[in-house]
């Protein structure tokens, strides 16, 4: 490759499964549950990782083998090419999972549409009918 693209197949890869705390152990979370967080998307990982300063690149295409319908897919590169972190804080992909699950909740399109969905859910509700079981 070119001097000026870098080789992103050496890359590490963060799959959203791996801090999705509605998946399992055995479905693919590679982090706790309770530090997990709901249903990330690529898009919403890539800002994190820009936001901690560690270049990323999204593939939409690609499958996670485990689940082929969870599509997409991110490529982060925690090491400079002499060796040296891009950001100190975070050495390893599992301390990247922990501080990429900890900012995707507050991430702000995700924090716009809970307010949306807390409005639209402010109107009045209807009760469920209870009655006799029909036989």
């Amino acid at each position: 490759m070119d001097g000026d693209v870098p080789n992103i197949k050496k890359w590490n890869i963060l799959h959203p499964v791996y801090i999705n705390s509605k998946k399992t152990i055995t479905e693919g979370r590679r982090i706790n549950a309770s530090k997990a967080c709901e249903n990330p998307t690529c898009a919403e990982i890539g800002d994190c990782c820009s936001h901690l300063k560690i270049p990323f690149a999204i593939e939409i295409d690609k499958a996670y083998s485990r689940d082929f319908m969870q599509r997409g897919r991110v490529r982060v590169s925690l090491k400079r090419e002499d060796g040296t972190l891009y950001n100190p804080a975070i050495s390893s992909r599992k301390e990247l999972m922990l501080h990429v699950a900890e900012l995707v909740p507050r991430h702000p399109g995700r924090t716009k549409k809970q307010e949306s969905a807390s409005n639209s859910n402010a109107g009045p509700s209807k009760s469920a009918k209870v009655g006799r079981k029909k036989r």
